[in-house]
């Protein structure tokens, strides 16, 4: 058993290697067959990887919540897939106010946190070193937010229940917006202005990067009252935060809210809820059904490449036949079997797709990851999708490379010796 075993992998080593040697004798005509297969590959792979980097950021950005963390709001966490049919009917749905998030946070018994918060405005900060530029998001809070939104203190304090009862004028800045504003001190105790108004900075957050380019660290917090009474409340829904104590209890604190939720806003049993329920896991999950209607297109489009490219093979193993119908016949003529000249031929199709699909791998990673590069996030390898556009040329040198195989191994050994 053991010899034979070694028996099939010297083989497979000599067919790999005459199939290399074959290739390297007709250069141009192995580099125009395996075109077609590099070209499939490659659309596959860059298509893989430039989505692969935007999908990591993505997800990033939609992981803003902390551990164990979800949201109620009026509105669906994000509108990928969403009709206009559904965005009518959550038009219509009644806004999540201060009141409702009040009588839930007094009411729920599991959570270890609640939050609420809204986003107020996005323009420009002015201190008198200098001016940020017109893209500093405004947030209104309460101090339950910032364990919700994993939101970590560097410097000073956090807001407090007092800042939110008292509507105080102060603030607290994301990491980028403290170092561009304040660039030679602290920014703590210092004054600014958003939106002409004068707001104390009380504390600053730790960084958490940037992303697609920009900057996530580059907002304001201030108490969720201030916000309301400068830039209006009764038009306003705003999102309810809830930390859940662990991963264990995460389910059934979701199902505490959903319940204590429906009874404040009077939703008659049986109907649905008037309020979403979003965490980082379904709006990730949002996302990935979105993409992979796209990916299955790619998919599609790559194969049909792939298709023509295996036929191509297929007829440039057949020419390679006719070309070394001799050398089969002296091959047979020294002992060589069918299953041997099968083996040659079907390893000399699998190598052409494998060198073809190996070089479309290199290149569409490079091309994927330009993406990457212009926006200034890591690059991505998408091993998986690596391995099946590997697989899958594998697959098309075996089905194209079958039938010359079986043709060249049932020649006739008489006449491919006489063959000129």
């Amino acid at each position: 058993m053991k010899s034979r075993k070694i028996s099939i992998i010297s083989e497979v080593r000599e067919s790999c290697t005459m199939a290399l040697g074959a290739i390297a004798s007709h250069k141009l005509r192995s580099g125009l067959t395996l075109l077609g297969v590099l070209v499939g590959v490659f659309s596959i792979i860059v298509v893989m990887t430039a989505m692969r980097v935007l999908q990591s950021d993505v997800e990033r950005q939609l992981s803003s919540l902390g551990s164990d963390t979800f949201m109620v709001r009026k509105w669906p966490g994000t509108f990928i897939g969403v009709s206009s049919g559904d965005y009518e009917k959550y038009w219509r749905r009644k806004n999540v106010t201060m009141e409702e998030g009040k009588r839930l946070e007094e009411k729920l018994n599991l959570p270890a946190n609640i939050g609420i918060e809204a986003t107020f405005w996005s323009g420009e900060v002015k201190t008198r070193y200098k001016t940020s530029a017109p893209t500093v998001r405004l947030y209104g809070e309460t101090p339950g937010s910032f364990p919700a939104h994993n939101w970590i203190l560097a410097e000073g304090r956090l807001l407090l229940d007092a800042d939110v009862d008292s509507a105080r004028s102060v603030c607290v800045l994301g990491s980028g917006l403290a170092t561009n504003i304040f660039p030679n001190s602290s920014a703590v105790g210092e004054q600014l202005k958003i939106d002409g108004i004068n707001y104390t900075v009380v504390g600053v957050l730790e960084s958490k990067g940037g992303t697609m380019g920009g900057d996530q660290d580059n907002f304001a917090i201030v108490p969720l009252t201030t916000g309301l009474n400068r830039y209006g409340r009764w038009w306003r829904s705003l999102n309810i935060l809830v930390q859940a104590p662990s991963r264990a209890a995460y389910e059934a604190t979701v199902d505490e809210v959903r319940g204590l939720m429906r009874i404040i806003r009077k939703v008659p049993p049986g109907k649905e809820d008037d309020f979403e329920i979003a965490s980082n896991d379904s709006m990730i999950e949002q996302f990935k059904k979105f993409t992979f209607s796209v990916r299955v297109g790619v998919a599609v489009v790559s194969s049909i490449a792939l298709l023509a490219a295996g036929i191509g093979i297929m007829n440039i193993m057949l020419v390679s036949v006719t070309e070394r119908t001799r050398e089969i016949g002296i091959r047979r003529a020294i002992g060589a079997k069918k299953r041997n000249i099968m083996v040659q031929f079907i390893m000399e199709a699998i190598t052409l797709c494998e060198v073809g699909g190996a070089v479309g791998v290199v290149l569409g990673i490079l091309g994927g990851n330009l993406l990457a590069v212009f926006l200034k996030l890591p690059p991505v390898i998408p091993v998986d999708w690596v391995i099946i556009g590997l697989a899958i040329c594998s697959v098309v040198g075996v089905i194209f490379g079958t039938y010359p195989a079986w043709k060249a191994a049932n020649l006739d050994p008489i006449d491919s010796l006489r063959y000129e």
